[in-house]
């Protein structure tokens, strides 16, 4: 019992002494955490922003002939809008959606459009890896990807930064529309 005694003791002792130590790596990972998702927002909206504006010139125009002529549910893009059309109309939605991102720091309605409008695009395409040769089979195929598969593959965890900026936006929005019924609430009564 004595033994057990002198052990809580040491234990108390020792959280105690590195409690300082504790509060520095505490704020340490707070701070990552903060450059963290910097980062990851910023992973997000520079793809979108660069490949937004190059799908206004003619090389991007030609280069999602194969992308949207062979998947199914992207077809209808050129009898709606034409090659040329098609290609300005996902420029558009993808700098839309990375000015979208870029404001849901500060509106919790830009990040659910945004974080919405990016959820759908990133798993379009991502979905495009099921109609589109993305195997290298000069090396086996599965699991080696070719230039397209590795492309194409990025957008996969592009799509979870998405889902976490619509995810956290309407927890936001939640809590956010909580406060104002409490502070109704406090006023009437």
């Amino acid at each position: 019992m004595e033994h057990t005694n002198r052990r809580k003791k040491a234990m108390i002792t020792s959280t105690t002494a590195n409690a300082p130590f504790a509060a520095c790596i505490n704020q340490a990972g707070c701070h990552l955490t903060a450059v963290g998702r910097a980062v990851t927002l910023l992973g997000v909206v520079l793809p979108l922003l660069l490949i937004g504006i190059l799908k206004f010139t003619a090389i991007e125009i030609e280069a999602l002939r194969p992308f949207i002529e062979n998947t199914p549910w992207l077809a209808w893009l050129y009898p709606a809008f034409g090659p040329a059309g098609a290609s300005y109309f996902l420029g558009v939605v993808e700098l839309v959606t990375a000015l979208l991102l870029i404001a849901s720091v500060r509106s919790v309605w830009a990040g659910l459009v945004g974080g919405a409008i990016g959820s759908v695009t990133f798993a379009l395409t991502s979905s495009t890896m099921l109609t589109l040769p993305i195997w290298e089979t000069g090396s086996g195929g599965l699991p080696f990807l070719n230039g397209l598969g590795a492309f194409l593959i990025k957008d996969v965890a592009l799509l979870g930064v998405s889902l976490v900026i619509l995810g956290r936006s309407l927890q936001q929005l939640v809590s956010h529309r909580e406060l104002i019924v409490a502070t109704n609430n406090e006023i009437e009564g």
